[in-house]
């Protein structure tokens, strides 16, 4: 990581259980009031959920966080209530942006960047394409499979599909429509 400092980029993880000596050291550190705090509140696009988030970023660094290139540790309440329904999940993430170069809105907005690319191409690698259960694992080959999933996925995303299993169910049906998409794809939508 810090070779990737000295060369311009930055980094910000969500602490998980694999880390929990840290993570309980970050946790430790937001038992007492931190400021500042940012509060976004967001409801889906079904109107039956409300989200609220909070991020709480320290500079003040306790000896747990033993990180090179460690500027801030941060702390996220995502409260969610749909049919009267409500639960809280803390977590905790670490970044080498300091306060001069992104407050605690951007960080909360890079947050929510990262679930964006997990819902729009993790998710849809792992629950659509199924590729956890692929069998193909010598040589290349999982690479390029890798490689055909994301030119799927690109594709259907350039022509503004939104529900890539559905869109896989209509081009398996009908081979002329995939052909086009690959040889026209700013033509062809879902």
């Amino acid at each position: 990581m810090p070779d990737d400092q000295e060369k311009g980029g930055e980094w910000l993880f969500r602490l998980k259980a694999n880390q929990p000596e840290l993570q309980a050291g970050v946790a430790l550190l937001f038992e007492r009031p931190v400021s500042p705090l940012v509060t976004v509140r967001q409801k889906n696009r079904h109107g039956d959920r409300l989200e609220v988030r909070e991020l709480a970023l320290s500079a003040e660094l306790n000896e747990w966080a033993h990180w090179p290139g460690l500027a801030q540790v941060g702390r996220l309440t995502s409260l969610r209530r749909r049919q009267g329904q409500t639960t809280t999940e803390t977590s905790y993430l670490i970044t080498s942006l300091s306060s001069q170069q992104a407050t605690p809105a951007q960080v909360l907005h890079l947050v929510r960047g990262h679930w964006g690319i997990e819902n729009r191409l993790h998710w849809v690698r792992d629950v659509t394409f199924d590729e956890d259960r692929c069998q193909i694992r010598t040589g290349a080959a999982p690479q390029v499979m890798a490689a055909l999933r994301n030119l799927v996925i690109g594709l259907f995303r350039l022509t503004g599909v939104r529900n890539i299993a559905a869109a896989l169910r209509t081009h398996a049906w009908h081979a002329q429509r995939a052909i086009a998409l690959v040889t026209t794809p700013q033509g062809i939508t879902q």
